[in-house]
């Protein structure tokens, strides 16, 4: 089973929709990505600014920075 992620992006970042794309395949076989942008909450902002966009896992907190590709991405979940 795959485990549950966060995108950190916001809105009209040209990374994060490239990113949104290379996850969105993954999504049809099962992913579960919630889309959070960074501009909801200041320590998002503080943390994930200069980096976006981020994979984050639920389960251990994990993180993975762009860019990344979907093989990348793949090695990540497991």
């Amino acid at each position: 089973m795959l485990p549950e992620c966060q995108l950190f992006g916001t809105l009209g970042c040209h990374l994060c929709e490239q990113a949104e794309a290379i996850l969105l395949p993954l999504v049809e076989h099962g992913l579960m990505v919630e889309l959070l942008d960074i501009a909801e909450q200041e320590q998002w902002m503080d943390d994930y600014a200069l980096r976006i966009p981020v994979l984050r896992r639920v389960d251990s907190g994990a993180e993975l920075d762009w860019p990344f590709e979907a093989e990348q991405v793949v090695c990540f979940l497991r």
